[in-house]
């Protein structure tokens, strides 16, 4: 098995396993607020991590875009639990995605050229489905404060365009 396909499996593997932690339990509007911000920081990470390493110019343009655009969600989640008194607390998904983000830094970061590309590029599609999975199936049904349902809802359709960005990506890189 080649590093690409062990890369996009252990990533397919750590995302789908984040999936039924998200699920497990509704979390509280603190958990959520964890959640939100760790996800978000995993995506900026990945971004800024491509940035530096790709020379495609469409890939250093996406990685780009999820560093400004996860940038901007995480400064209104901070804002709004600043206004609600809500501080985030960390929890068994939140500490996963932290975790697992970091595991799949380390692995991209050993690639390089086309091979780190394709590998950046197929763990966006999956992240990102997993994360709207995420904010469909618990994040949003268990969200108890107006606010804070409502910055997920605004935060959707954005994910939605990343992923449909990866996908076109993805299919160019193959």
């Amino acid at each position: 098995m080649n590093k690409i396909a062990s890369l996009s499996i252990a990533s397919l593997v750590l995302t789908l396993g984040l999936a039924p932690a998200a699920h497990a339990a509704n979390p509280t509007d603190p958990q959520i607020a964890a959640i939100v911000v760790a996800a978000n920081t995993v995506d900026i990470d990945a971004g800024k991590q491509a940035q530096s390493k790709t020379r495609n110019k469409d890939v250093r343009a996406f990685a780009k875009q999820m560093v400004t655009d996860h940038t901007s969600v995480n400064k209104q989640a901070s804002a709004l639990v600043k206004k609600l008194h809500v501080t985030p607390e960390a929890n068994d998904t939140s500490k996963s995605l932290s975790e697992g983000g970091a595991t799949t830094l380390a692995k991209l970061g050993k690639l390089s050229g086309k091979e780190y590309d394709k590998a950046y590029v197929d763990n966006e599609v999956t992240y990102h489905q997993t994360v709207i999975d995420a904010v469909d199936k618990t994040l949003i049904p268990s969200a108890s404060n107006a606010d804070l349902k409502a910055l997920l809802v605004k935060v959707r359709p954005v994910l939605e365009e990343h992923l449909e960005h990866a996908k076109k990506l993805q299919a160019g890189l193959k």
